[in-house]
């Protein structure tokens, strides 16, 4: 037993790795953020764009929202990363980051957000268009409001995935919680950095997997 905590759960290196660990985290915090803020606003967007019911614009955005569930998010992290220099773009690490997880979130958001719309009763936009509402005005104040109560509980499931996914970007060397996590694991040749930020990411969702929870019995 004492071997396995000397190995896991040693205080003192969690102690000695505590400044490169709370590095990581800072950045995870951040990126998790700014994907979330970029990935549902681009989701909401197509999903609002595809009730125009406009067939080629459509199927643009179907192909999209396939092409990017299906693609794994590790993959595309790669694709970003190392082919954005070749159309004279070379966003920092962090950015090319945030592409990628915004991408792929938009992708399950706009689903989230389109089926919420669609939930919606048709009676209430023809209604709302009668009344001289543009399709802009009524989605705005008459359909969306509506829509929350359906996507909270998805979106708030959808989100804390993304934020999981996080971890991934590790393959293109951002220094998020868990690559510094390794960093520490090298440097003191101990796996209990790795157990620590295990432990943090646990400490950190958990509240929101309750939430989660709690919406889908509350509003389900």
């Amino acid at each position: 037993m004492s071997a396995f905590i000397h190995n896991f759960l040693n205080i003192d290196v969690m102690y000695r790795s505590r400044i490169i660990l709370l590095m990581g985290l800072k950045n995870t915090v951040l990126l998790a953020l700014a994907s979330l803020v970029f990935a549902s606003l681009l989701g909401l967007f197509l999903a609002v764009l595809r009730e125009l019911r406009n067939r080629p614009l459509n199927l643009l955005i179907i192909a999209y929202v396939d092409l990017f569930r299906a693609l794994p998010t590790i993959v595309l992290f790669m694709i970003v990363y190392y082919m954005t220099p070749y159309f004279s773009m070379n966003p920092p690490i962090f950015w090319s980051a945030v592409i990628t997880l915004s991408l792929n979130g938009a992708a399950y958001f706009e689903e989230i957000f389109r089926a919420g719309i669609e939930s919606i009763s048709k009676g209430q936009t023809e209604a709302s268009r009668s009344l001289g509402l543009t399709y802009w005005q009524t989605m705005r104040h008459v359909i969306l409001p509506q829509a929350v109560r359906v996507v909270l509980p998805p979106a708030t499931s959808n989100s804390l995935e993304l934020v999981k996914t996080t971890v991934l970007a590790s393959v293109i060397s951002m220094p998020e919680l868990m690559y510094k996590a390794q960093q520490a694991y090298g440097l003191m040749a101990n796996p209990t950095p790795l157990i620590t930020a295990a432990l943090i990411f646990l400490v950190m969702l958990w509240p929101f997997v309750r939430l989660t929870s709690y919406l889908e019995r509350r509003m389900g």
